[in-house]
């Protein structure tokens, strides 16, 4: 029970790789407040973590806007007294086609959900871990964080962007005992990845199956890695047993060649 009775947020917690850290984090005692768009699927989830004997809290938010952001900070505090963990994971695919196509509104979106947004959270729970003296912020990135990605520009910016955020918090933050690291997820087994998939194959010409088993050759292990597998490394990156890193990013994919 490395987290009993320590309060994470997990933001982008409704579905797929965030409820399962959302589960992870539960597992082991946590309280966690669990934010989302989806107030139905935040719903299900928070019933899954009582049943584990925790005390989650449900909180609708677009994490694109700064007041709702600070709003669930203040009432995570008011309900809780404490943040111990952030989870900025909330994010969109964005637009798959060449950069020359892309909107300048669906550039901005992406980026604003995807990396403001982290950057928000990160703001607003900073001065009550600085107060405690302690605080973990994992930030979800991806492999496309360290990659050029033909005909996903506007994510992977914001991949990279995630990357020098995390550097950049752990630098400043360090000083008052708060860690901050990124995880950066590989090709997921999951409904979104498959969502890429399908999105890739129209673009370039491909069968979804064909596309699917060329991003799958290019990983070692030869399979996607699961969303367990990534909360299983979050949760580790922000427990007692990591004390001693920050400003690091992980990779956790399988060995993925096109990083």
């Amino acid at each position: 029970m490395r987290f009993k009775d320590r309060t994470v947020i997990v933001t982008g917690a409704g579905y797929g790789i965030g409820k399962q850290i959302a589960l992870a984090f539960g597992r082991e005692g946590a309280h966690v407040v669990l934010a989302a768009r989806s107030v139905d699927k935040l719903e299900a989830v928070a019933e899954e973590l009582r049943a584990m004997g925790t005390r989650p809290l449900a909180q609708p938010l677009d994490v694109g806007h700064e007041e709702r952001v600070r709003e669930l900070v203040e009432r995570t505090l008011a309900e809780y007294g404490k943040v111990d963990v952030l989870v900025n994971n909330s994010g969109i695919a964005g637009p798959t086609a060449l950069a020359r196509d892309i909107d300048g509104a669906e550039w901005l979106r992406a980026l604003n959900v995807n990396l403001t947004g982290a950057f928000y959270a990160a703001k607003h729970v900073s001065a009550p871990m600085i107060e405690a003296r302690r605080g973990n912020i994992v930030n979800i990135g991806s492999v496309a964080g360290r990659i050029g990605f033909p005909l996903r520009t506007p994510y992977a910016a914001s991949k990279w962007g995630m990357i020098g955020l995390s550097h950049s918090l752990a630098a400043e933050l360090g000083p008052y005992g708060i860690r901050v690291n990124a995880i950066l997820p590989g090709p997921t087994a999951g409904e979104r990845f498959d969502a890429v998939i399908v999105a890739r194959a129209q673009a370039i010409g491909k069968t979804f199956d064909r596309q699917m088993q060329d991003r799958i050759d290019a990983v070692p292990l030869r399979r996607l890695v699961t969303e367990e597998e990534v909360a299983n490394a979050t949760a580790f990156i922000a427990s007692d047993a990591a004390s001693g890193v920050t400003g690091q990013a992980f990779s956790v994919c399988g060995g993925d060649r096109m990083q």
